[in-house]
Order: structure tokens, then C-alpha cells, then sequence
């Protein structure tokens, strides 16, 4: 392995492990703010797993194994992008405050896919080196 390859390889480490770390925390934030609001886990399920719908619009036929069809990837990446939890969030001051475990749930999942290595998607529907 060539001393670029190892500086490269340690710095995807390492920004798995912050990935992975952030998933926790807002796994813990949203499953300890639908607690406190005694209610709130069919929000925290929903957004949880909400995101990968793209991924079912972007089946299709004619694909190379791990390709998401063109046709999901603006939706693909708008859902694993930290844009929509976060305007979620500022939304949530003036939604009902149930709205907030919606936004970590929703952080939580784009932040456990990082963590194991999805990201992005290309045009053509690859994921982004």
C-alpha cells in the first residue's frame, strides 16, 4: 500500500467514525425527545426510513450492479443531504414540536449511511468517490 493509499484509507476512517458518531448522537437526541414528548415514534420511524424511498424510484432495468437510476438521483441526493433535516428543524419552531424528532430521525439516517460508506450519487446514478 503506498503512503497516499494509507492517508487516504485513515482519512475515510476517521470520517466514518465522525459519521458514526454523529449517528448516535442523533439517534439518542430523537429516541430522548420522543420520550420527553411522550409520544412522537411513528415520526421517528418515518424519517428514519423515508430517505431510501429514492432508492426504490431508482430501480430500474439495463443498471451495473450499485447504479440508482438517473431518474432518483436529484431525489436520491436531496434526501441524504443534511439540508432537509435541517430546515426540518428550523421548521419545527413553528410545527408541532413532534416535527423535531422528524429532523433527527432524518439526520440520523443520512448520517448511518456515511458512516458505512454511501454518500452522494453521480448524474449517471454511482456513488461519488
Amino acid at each position: 500500500m503506498s503512503i497516499a493509499h494509507a492517508g487516504t484509507a485513515a482519512r475515510h476512517r476517521t470520517r466514518r467514525g465522525a459519521f458514526g458518531a454523529a449517528a448516535a448522537l442523533a439517534l439518542g437526541a430523537a429516541v430522548a425527545a420522543a420520550i420527553s414528548q411522550d409520544g412522537g415514534w411513528w415520526l421517528l420511524v418515518a424519517f428514519a426510513i423515508a430517505p431510501d424511498i429514492a432508492l426504490l424510484l431508482g430501480i430500474g432495468t439495463g443498471l451495473e450492479r450499485g447504479q440508482l437510476h438517473p431518474r432518483a438521483v436529484r431525489l436520491y441526493n436531496g434526501a441524504h443531504s443534511y439540508w432537509g433535516p435541517a430546515l426540518l428543524a428550523v421548521a419545527s419552531l413553528v410545527l408541532p414540536a413532534g416535527f423535531l424528532i422528524g429532523a433527527l430521525a432524518w439526520a440520523f439516517h443520512v448520517s448511518l449511511d456515511r458512516s458505512v460508506g454511501y454518500g452522494m450519487r453521480t448524474r449517471d446514478g454511482f456513488q461519488r468517490s
